[in-house]
């Protein structure tokens, strides 16, 4: 890339203006970094440094005379069309013609392989989000883990890794406890044929109710507990939590995929708690014999993080059952037993980053390889401005309520645009869904998002249905000049060079930087800011004109901005549209 050629350079370059100035052979620049960076103001270039400055300090010089003893030295590059230095000491690059010209050339030779690249191409990555719970609800938590976690893996593929996504899912616990007490207790029948998801979650909150409020029902959802443990033999007394559970967590599992299918994931490997359990317990006891961790009150096996300025975490509680934290541990040597990875990443909200700072401590002591290569995302939550949810008092925010909201919004929007029935469905769930993810991966992943509605399905700001209408307008003129015999041509280009041109030039250094610091929203803010460009343009230029001999050139910058919108919605998780 260009801006590393230019990084190249400028080192180059003060090694030469050291080596001048000192009188004594320089073979690099130690510990400065050489930044090279778009600028905010398009005056300044289309790449800037403020290396001189660095230079300048160190040196005890004058940082714009250092700037000019550097473009001095600087190789002649035919990317480059001249070099200027600003106060205070900036060195401003403008790139030629041709470079634009020949960026234009590899964007419609490459097509939807633009952007890729190979830096990871050797590297194996396992991504674990979502993990939703059987017998709860998919709800706008699960909703933010599933579209970080989608836009990670192919921002990971895309940057050369060979990818496999995971998802963990507790199918055994209380809260699986407390459901199918919840079940029995309001049906006192065999499992009833009409089961669905809302009335596991239903049954799930009277349970929560019961646990907290009923000495006596608590005991029996502790047997219950037990029993789907399989603590105790298959007692044809307890066939009937057999029946229950079993019935739950396929229609769970079942209702999870129509889900997964609207949101555009598929994973490779599903792991489940009921098979981690056993595992975990050994784990945990082979561990508390190599003084890893210690026996707590009442008979637990606790690990003591105050050794490591964390705090102590149950892993074995006094019920003798491994704890969520146990399960972690022989879940990362389930996932390379699967696939042996090079990282594995897992995506969680950040409310227990500090949990996840203890188990990566005690992972550490047991499986040190595995926790080198463990790294933690954790995401805000995503708050509707009635404030916080709870799936233990049923303020559960589920994602299908909340489609369903924001679909009918975007219909009202697109009612009179000529739709057929079919067309409408289609457009209204891939615009909502693209108003949702939109609004999840516009900022640092770890900040809180408060979702608002109207901003995020806007046909005009900054929302993803305004970049899905920018990609159909592109397709839209592509259309009318396929209609008109205007062929895409870079045979003759214009001496000017758009601002549309320079914004697609900067697209695989987003991507490169959105892998290296693990943020999405580098690629969603650049597609915002291209989508304004292209649309400035379109208001400025009549793109097809079969008279004018400059339109094949236009037609060929729609085409270059259509590829790199469609591939980095793709990144993000959002379908395109050819018409809106």
């Amino acid at each position: 890339m260009v801006q590393e050629e230019i990084k190249k350079l400028l080192a180059d370059a003060i090694t030469a203006v050291y080596r001048k100035t000192h009188g004594r052979e320089f073979y690099g620049i130690g510990d400065i970094t050489v930044l090279v960076e778009k600028p905010n103001d398009v005056t300044h270039g289309n790449y800037a440094s403020s290396i001189a400055l660095v230079l300048a300090k160190r040196l005890q010089q004058n940082p714009v005379e250092v700037a000019k003893n550097i473009t001095d030295h600087l190789p002649k590059n035919s990317l480059i069309e001249k070099v200027q230095v600003a106060p205070p000491g900036f060195i401003n690059f403008y790139l030629s013609r041709n470079y634009f010209t020949e960026n234009l050339k590899t964007i419609l030779k490459e097509k939807e392989n633009f952007g890729s690249n190979t830096s990871l191409k050797k590297k194996k990555v396992i991504i674990e989000y979502t993990d939703p719970n059987p017998f709860k609800a998919f709800h706008i938590g699960h909703l933010m883990s599933n579209s970080i976690g989608e836009s990670l893996s192919r921002i990971f593929e895309v940057n050369g890794a060979t990818v496999r996504r995971a998802n963990y899912q507790g199918d055994v616990g209380l809260h699986v406890a407390k459901a199918v007490w919840g079940l029995y207790e309001t049906n006192q029948v065999t499992p009833i044929q009409n089961l669905d998801i809302a009335m596991l979650g239903q049954a799930y909150v009277r349970g929560v109710e019961a646990f907290e409020k009923n000495e006596g029902e608590k005991k029996g959802i502790l047997e219950i507990n037990k029993i789907i443990y399989k603590e105790k033999p298959d007692e044809p007394e307890n066939q009937w939590v057999k029946d229950w559970y079993d019935n739950g967590r396929k229609i769970s599992l079942d209702y999870f995929e129509t889900i997964y299918k609207k949101l555009g994931t598929r994973f490779d490997y599903f792991f489940f708690e009921s098979q981690i359990a056993s595992k975990a317990r050994k784990i945990v006891e082979d561990g508390l014999k190599k003084n890893v961790f210690e026996t707590g009150d009442r008979g637990a096996i606790v690990f003591k993080g105050e050794k490591y300025g964390l705090h102590t975490r149950v892993f074995i509680n006094a019920e003798g059952l491994p704890t969520y934290e146990a399960k972690e541990l022989a879940l990362a040597k389930e996932k390379y037993k699967k696939f042996e990875y090079d990282q594995s990443v897992v995506v969680t909200a950040n409310e227990i980053t500090e949990y996840f700072k203890v188990l990566l401590a005690a992972m550490a002591q047991i499986f040190p390889e595995l926790a080198k290569k463990t790294t933690h995302v954790g995401h805000g939550m995503m708050r509707l401005p009635e404030g916080k949810m709870s799936s233990r008092t049923g303020n559960v925010v589920t994602f299908e309520s909340l489609l369903s909201q924001v679909e009918t919004v975007v219909l009202e929007k697109i009612v009179d645009r000529g739709f057929n029935e079919a067309e409408k469905k289609e457009v209204t769930e891939k615009v909502a869904i693209a108003a949702l993810k939109y609004s999840i991966l516009k900022q640092s992943i770890g900040g809180d998002i408060v979702y608002d509605m109207n901003k995020s399905v806007s046909f005009e700001g900054d929302s993803g249905p305004y970049l899905q209408y920018s990609y159909a307008r592109a397709k839209s003129v592509l259309a009318k000049a396929k209609q008109e015999n205007v062929k895409p041509s870079l045979k003759k280009t214009p001496a000017e060079i758009s601002q549309l041109e320079k914004s697609m030039s900067y697209f695989p250094e987003t991507v490169e930087k959105a892998y290296a610091e693990l943020q999405p929203h580098y690629i969603l803010q650049y597609l915002t800011e291209l989508a304004r460009e292209f649309n400035s343009y379109y208001a400025h230029h009549k793109i097809v004109e079969a008279a004018d001999d400059g339109s094949a050139y236009k037609v060929a910058l729609a085409e270059a901005f259509s590829i790199i919108m469609k591939r980095g919605l793709w990144m993000l998780g959002i379908e395109t549209l050819e018409k809106m």
